[in-house]
């Protein structure tokens, strides 16, 4: 699983995922694929490909559309083996083509 997996599972599905760095700071891929990290104040001593293959657990929201959907979407932590099935997975929809018979 790369970070490129996880934003292209983020811009197809409309989610931000968050996952601790091992400096105590947090990233968040947002819906449209960019990673953030809020804390950086400075340029960065690490790499975030490089964090990501240390990383234990995933927390996973759904963006909301609208207002009234805020109150029913719960985040939900993934572990790195569930985000990897469901990083895989995404891809091999995405990889098979569609035939209409």
């Amino acid at each position: 699983m790369t970070l490129s997996d996880l934003r292209k599972v983020c811009v197809k599905k409309r989610l931000r995922i968050r996952f601790p760095l091992s400096n105590g700071m947090e990233c968040i891929l947002n819906e449209h694929g960019i990673a953030q990290v809020p804390a950086l104040r400075a340029v960065p001593a690490f790499s975030l490909e490089d964090e990501l293959g240390s990383v234990k657990e995933f927390v996973v929201e759904t963006v909301a559309v609208s207002e009234k959907d805020k109150h029913k979407i719960a985040p939900r932590s993934y572990t790195r083996d569930e985000m990897m099935t469901f990083t895989s997975g995404d891809a091999g929809e995405s990889a098979s083509p569609e035939h209409d018979e």
